[in-house]
């Protein structure tokens, strides 16, 4: 299996119109000549040596550093370019059953220098779309209580009726592709936190990643539900094909869970984003669902949907009941990071769907994505 973003793509998986989005962004030579530096031999002990390309791309790093978030209207070209050079890095916390010679700076001193410097200007920057203040003075148990009941079934957005009603059947195939990146290789970052002293929160938390991962039977991890309804609609299932057309959106809502679940610093806060997540997902798979019904397809280009409305809605009574509410009994000086890493989640998902959304239909009006012919 092919894992690496840096290597070239076996074949060009990308439309014209959508491939340029990447390679004409501002920064493109800089994100190369980092995918360039993150695969060079012993990297820390030639820094010298590479001065060149690691100043070109220092450079490129400030300028987006200030264009994304210190102007009131950020460039989403900085953003993609951040989010991206964090991602070649995070991804290297996991492994993709490729080429051992990708992992060669995988503890990298300048990767992590890079990785901080990143993540500090970012980390500020959500933090202020949040008002944390009032979560000081509030009933942290009924605020996470009311918020699942708010979110099991919310109201259908402008963007959810497009994707129930008015998505086409290429539209759809650029949903699979662009959720892919994800749902090949879902509940990955969840394995990055069971480890440590038994109780009962991480007894749940192991079932919540069993359920995931099929009790250990590959024929039913829901990623392999995923790969099958992209090879239902001609998709490669190779985990990453699709990385350029993932918005910056979304890949701030991967690197966000890569932050909290390396860090045990923010433990809660990933569980409260964790219970978001597995109470709001129901219903936007019901949406991809529906979308899948209109156009009448088969039985396994929707599986992964009808699997995960069941399983995720006991998952997030799991998560609600018996992971974030004795959290709150555990820590109730710090309890309020659950209910941080709760609305951060939703913030930050929300805007990924938005962009997602706004991809399908670029995506639409422009290209078909390539046929994939099963070998």
């Amino acid at each position: 299996m092919h894992g690496s973003l840096v290597a070239p793509l076996p074949t060009r998986l990308m439309p014209e119109a959508i491939e340029s989005i990447v390679t004409n962004n501002p920064y493109y030579k800089a994100e190369q000549t980092f995918s360039e530096l993150i695969e060079a031999e012993n990297l820390d002990q030639r820094l010298s040596e590479l001065a060149d390309q690691i100043r070109y791309f220092e450079t490129a790093l400030t300028f987006a550093l200030k264009e994304a978030y210190d102007q009131a209207q950020g460039s989403d070209a900085a953003h993609l370019f951040l989010q991206r050079v964090l991602y070649r890095i995070n991804r290297l916390n996991l492994f993709w059953y490729d080429d051992l010679t990708h992992y060669t700076n995988e503890r990298s001193h300048y990767l992590q220098k890079v990785r901080n410097e990143i993540e500090a200007a970012w980390q500020a920057w959500e933090l202020k779309q949040i008002d944390t203040e009032g979560y000081q003075s509030i009933d942290l148990k009924q605020a996470l209580l009311d918020r699942y009941q708010a979110d099991l079934d919310p109201e259908l957005s402008a963007d959810a009726i497009y994707l129930r009603k008015e998505m086409p059947f290429e539209g759809y195939r650029y949903l699979l592709a662009i959720t892919s990146f994800d749902g090949l290789v879902e509940a990955s970052r969840l394995s990055r936190i069971l480890g440590g002293a038994a109780n009962e929160v991480q007894a749940t938390l192991t079932k919540v990643l069993l359920e995931e991962y099929g009790n250990g039977r590959l024929s039913r991890k829901h990623s392999t539900f995923f790969a099958k309804m992209m090879t239902e609609l001609h998709l490669s299932t190779q985990p990453e094909a699709y990385f350029d057309l993932v918005p910056w959106e979304a890949l701030a809502t991967t690197n966000h869970n890569f932050l909290l679940t390396e860090c045990k610093r923010h433990f809660l806060r990933y569980n409260g984003g964790l219970a978001y997540f597995e109470v709001a997902g129901p219903s936007a798979y019901r949406n991809y669902l529906a979308a899948a019904q209109r156009l009448e397809l088969s039985e396994g280009a929707m599986g992964y949907w009808d699997l995960h409305i069941k399983e995720d809605e006991r998952h997030g009574r799991w998560m609600i009941e018996n992971v974030t509410l004795p959290l709150v009994d555990m820590y109730p000086q710090q309890a309020w990071q659950l209910l941080l890493g709760y609305d951060q989640e939703k913030l930050m998902g929300d805007r990924a769907g938005a962009a997602i959304v706004a991809m399908i239909r670029r995506g639409v009006e422009t290209e078909s994505l390539p046929a994939i012919v099963p070998q």
